[in-house]
Order: structure tokens, then C-alpha cells, then sequence
């Protein structure tokens, strides 16, 4: 994409979501991408405010992400989480040694006054991360998981409890009186082009779309829309969208994720495995593309990145 192309707005979430935006971020130089990141899982352990999907993103970009989990940082000890244990402090969810530098000082920052915009630029800075990454909001948005057991707290869900509590859908409290974060609101009025990263439909793409007018203004935007499926041969790489799905009584496919970015997406791309649904995505108004979109290397994402961006600098064409 030229310099005159203008900004790509990325919309992530969890680890497929970091994978795409550390391709476009190999492809795009700085001035020309901002990644906007799921804030809805966020929550505090041991006093300190957590922000799972902004470390995910942060680390990955930075190149000091665990290749094997996807999150937290490579090498880590957890010789503080074995201490709190000791003093009978819960401690299933895993806080490595280095990671707790970052919650430390985000929580710092926040306890200053300063926005979790204005703290998650000063940690980017610490990192070396030169892209723009924002959070979807400064207000506190908290995704709740509706099961067969009640309500649950997204990490109480998907950490203590594993996702094995039958899911019926998410709410999202708080959404409705939040609004996007300053650099969230700029590029949604400013960026020619809005790529969804392939990330958890339900858990890490509605939470953005529930900030306050921003599934109006995405319907409303002018420049191309592109999803990237996060579900591929009928299974989610990663995490519990397709168990979610089913248990929503949702078939498992690219094409159920497709319905639910009706009016939202102009392109939707999907793997070379979901080839013979290219008719289907077509029905519901979208142009579907078909690549690979499984990336297990580096060289995978950047791919990915650059066909990615074809297609929005083309408008799909």
C-alpha cells in the first residue's frame, strides 16, 4: 500500500488476532496502520489491572511473545506466582515474573490519572513497539459469559474454568456508556480501510463492536471492510469460538462467522480449506477471497499480511 493509501484500522483480539496484526505491522510502516485492541477481558489480579489482549498484542509486535502458548513472554519464571501461593493468595491465572513489570506499571500509570490509552502508549514505547496500539476504550467494558450456570466473568470462564461451562452468548457490561478510545475514534473517522483480524467473533470482536456507536459507524464506513475468518475446515484454530458456536446451535463454519458481520464487511477471506463455500459468502453481499490464512511461521503472517492488504488497497477488486 503507497504512502497516499492512508491508515489500515486493524480491529484484535486474542492470539490469532496479534498474529495478523504483527504481519500487517511487517507490511505497513507506522504511520499507516493502528491495531485497536479487546479491552472486554481485562480484569485485576492481585491488585494489579490486567490487560490480556493489549500484553498478546504488545508482546507479539515487540517479538517477545511465548511461540508456544501464543501469550505471555517467552522464557518466563513464575517464581512471584509461587510465593502468592504460598501466602494462600489465588493463583490460577498464571502471572509470569516479567509479565507482572507490565501490570505493575500499567497500574501505576493508572492510579496517576492517566488513561489505559496514554499507559498502554508509554509501555509500547518500553517495548520498542513502534505501531500504534490502542485499546477499544478508556471506560471499563467487562465481558461476561453467559452459561448454563449463570453469568461468569470472561476470565473465570475461559482461565479457572477452561470454557467447559455450556455458553448461550456474552453481555457486555458497561458497553453501552463507554466510547472509543481517542485512537479508536480518529481512525474510525479517518482510516481508508478496516481489516477484522481473525479473532474470537463472540469474545474478542463483539466487545469492540459494543463500545458505544461503533457498530453504527463501522456500517457507516465508506472505505473497504475486510473480516479474515477465524474458523478454517469447520474448526477454530485457536480457543472456544467453534465450541461456543455449537453450543449456540450455530453451525461451524466460515460461512456462520460471515453472517454475523452482515452489513459490517465488504471482503471476507477464508481458508484454502473452505474453498467450496465461496458461493455462500457470496449470497450474503460479500466478496469472499480465498488463501492461506493458517499461520504457524512468521513468513505465514506476513503472507497473509500482504493479501490482506491487496485487497483493501483494490476495494476487493
Amino acid at each position: 500500500m503507497g504512502a497516499a493509501s492512508g491508515k489500515v484500522l486493524a480491529l484484535a483480539g486474542g492470539v490469532g488476532g496479534a498474529k495478523l496484526a504483527l504481519g500487517l505491522a511487517n507490511v505497513l510502516p507506522p504511520e499507516q496502520l493502528v491495531i485497536v485492541v479487546n479491552t472486554g477481558d481485562d480484569e485485576e489480579f492481585h491488585g494489579l489491572r490486567v490487560s490480556p489482549d493489549l500484553d498478546t498484542v504488545m508482546y507479539t509486535l515487540a517479538g517477545l511473545a511465548n511461540p508456544e502458548a501464543g501469550w505471555g513472554l517467552a522464557g518466563e519464571s513464575f517464581e512471584a506466582l509461587k510465593m502468592l501461593s504460598r501466602y494462600g493468595a489465588p493463583t490460577w491465572f498464571n502471572l509470569g515474573d516479567r509479565d507482572l513489570a507490565t501490570h505493575i506499571r500499567r497500574t501505576e500509570l493508572l492510579r496517576q490519572g492517566r488513561s489505559l490509552s496514554e499507559a498502554t502508549r508509554e509501555l509500547c514505547r518500553g517495548l520498542g513497539v513502534q505501531h500504534a496500539v490502542a485499546p477499544m476504550t478508556d471506560d471499563k467494558v467487562r465481558t461476561m459469559v453467559d452459561t448454563v450456570e449463570g453469568l461468569l466473568p470472561f476470565q473465570e470462564y475461559f482461565v479457572r474454568r477452561r470454557c467447559e461451562p455450556q455458553a448461550r452468548g456474552a453481555r457486555f457490561h458497561g458497553a453501552d456508556a463507554s466510547k472509543p478510545s481517542p485512537a479508536f475514534d480518529e481512525a474510525l473517522g479517518s482510516a481508508r480501510a478496516l481489516a477484522f483480524c481473525p479473532s474470537n467473533p463472540f469474545l474478542s470482536i463483539d466487545p469492540i463492536l459494543a463500545v458505544g456507536g461503533v457498530r453504527e459507524r463501522i456500517r457507516a464506513f465508506t472505505g473497504p471492510r475486510l473480516v479474515v475468518s477465524p474458523i478454517v475446515g469447520g474448526e477454530a484454530l485457536r480457543g472456544p469460538a467453534a465450541k461456543m458456536m455449537r453450543e449456540m446451535g450455530r453451525p461451524v463454519s466460515c460461512v456462520s462467522v460471515a453472517e454475523g458481520y452482515a452489513g459490517l464487511c465488504d471482503l471476507f477471506v477464508i481458508d484454502q480449506a473452505d474453498a467450496a463455500h465461496v458461493d455462500e459468502i457470496k449470497a450474503l453481499g460479500m466478496a469472499p477471497h480465498v488463501t492461506n490464512t493458517v499461520m504457524n511461521a512468521d513468513r505465514d503472517k506476513t503472507a497473509l499480511a500482504r493479501f490482506v492488504c491487496r485487497l483493501l488497497e483494490g476495494g476487493g477488486q
